[in-house]
């Protein structure tokens, strides 16, 4: 089925670059590229297939300080850069060494994602999305979200000129929901968790009335989850194109994981870095731990959980890719980890107070099952480790408490009588 380009700044040249089909995870079948997101025959997932043209180290610095500098590895045109898009992405690679000696390792980096446009990586992922939005004629960007998708898609469609209408959870943190709110496009709160806004999705789909929508997670997320393995392309490049021997990601719905272990096979697969191994840690809070229950009994299959937990962005009760998540850990012989609410905060005030990056509770997720991991040795404090804070701390700040010092008189008695010196 040919493609036309009829969405808001669309374009007709290769809209999908390198990507040539979609390809069903489970079974294999593949499909044209479309609004699609699961196979006919099993129901499976499908994802991006390519062909990949001449990519280089030279051909991708010499592209732009954003993800699109990785466009011949994306689902997108090779215009991309000048097309209306949040141009998302290059965000610092912390060298973390306070924090590495004070959790007794030799080498330590944050990848830290709250340098995005909106301040998380859901930036990157949305920006692919809105690409395949624009080829499909979609009007309307819409998505589930637990707080974070809810602003990038906010911001991506105001910039990009389409409406938005966005589904989250009611009792979300106040931030998160000014910032989705704040553009200009719809916000709607749904009586449930995520899990039930997800399922409220889905039938929108199938209804009329969402005829021209693209749901940035649904039914555009093989495309929609391509965003993540820019993590992956920019921690390899950052690192002087080698990859991290150990890596610690927070698990949501697991696809943030899948896609950067991708990123890292197919860096490999076209001989940008050498192939050693590294192993994937994935990180969840104890009051939403599906996939590490999972992984601490030994089963194949998730258990669905009902999320309660301060770290609502990574609460998803039913997590789609948790089984290939543990595929993945197991293969390169990671594991899956959670830590207690109570370990979630004390771990953000460590990451601030030691490299200065004040992180989102998922942030505090990261850091604390790194530090739980490394406590029961499970980690190599002698290998080359990154950590991701994927979140700016400023957008829950309901979970930590931090303020002023004292209140004084104008004067120096009063400074050194308050013993502030």
């Amino acid at each position: 089925m040919a493609m036309t380009a009829t969405g808001p700044g669309a374009t007709t040249a290769r809209p999908f670059g390198p990507a040539v089909a979609l390809s069903c995870r489970e079974c294999g079948e593949r499909y044209e590229l479309g609004p699609r997101f699961a196979c006919e025959f099993c129901f499976g997932p499908l994802e991006v297939a390519y062909e990949f043209g001449e990519v280089s180290h030279a051909s991708i610095a010499a592209g732009p300080a954003s993800i699109w500098r990785y466009a011949g590895l994306l689902p997108v045109p090779a215009n991309v850069a000048e097309l209306p898009n949040m141009n998302p992405g290059l965000t610092r690679l912390v060298r973390a060494d306070r924090l590495a000696a004070e959790l007794g390792m030799r080498t330590l980096h944050v990848k830290d994602d709250s340098g995005n446009p909106t301040h998380s990586f859901k930036d990157r992922v949305v920006a692919i999305a809105v690409e395949a939005a624009r080829t499909f004629g979609f009007r309307t960007l819409s998505c589930s979200s637990t707080g974070n998708l809810a602003g990038a898609v906010g911001a991506a469609a105001a910039r990009a000129g389409f409406g938005s209408c966005v589904f989250i959870p009611a009792g979300l943190e106040e931030g998160k929901v000014i910032m989705a709110a704040v553009y200009g496009g719809r916000v709607v709160a749904i009586d449930g968790n995520y899990d039930d806004v997800n399922r409220f999705c889905s039938e929108l789909i199938g209804d009329p009335a969402g005829e021209d929508w693209g749901f940035v997670n649904v039914n555009l997320r093989p495309y929609y989850g391509e965003g993540s393995k820019t993590l992956a392309y920019e921690i390899a490049e950052q690192l002087g194109w080698r990859l991290p021997e150990q890596i610690i990601i927070p698990i949501a719905s697991g696809s943030q994981l899948t896609k950067i272990d991708k990123g890292f096979q197919e860096l490999i697969k076209l001989g940008l870095v050498e192939d050693r191994p590294y192993k994937i840690f994935g990180a969840q809070a104890t009051g939403c731990s599906p996939v590490a229950r999972a992984w601490e009994q030994g089963h194949d299959v998730i258990q669905p959980v009902k999320p309660d937990t301060i770290a609502k962005s990574l609460a998803i009760g039913n997590p789609a890719d948790g089984p290939y998540v543990l595929d993945i850990c197991r293969r390169t012989g990671g594991a899956v980890a959670h830590v207690s609410d109570a370990e979630v905060v004390d771990s953000i005030g460590l990451l601030a107070r030691t490299e200065g990056v004040f992180a989102e509770t998922a942030g505090g997720v990261t850091t604390g099952v790194l530090r739980k991991l490394l406590a029961e040795g499970a980690l190599d404090p002698a290998a080359e480790t990154v950590v991701l804070n994927t979140g700016d701390g400023l957008k829950t700040l309901n979970a930590v408490e931090a303020g002023v010092t004292a209140t004084i008189k104008p004067s120096l008695k009063a400074f050194k009588d308050a013993g502030l010196l």
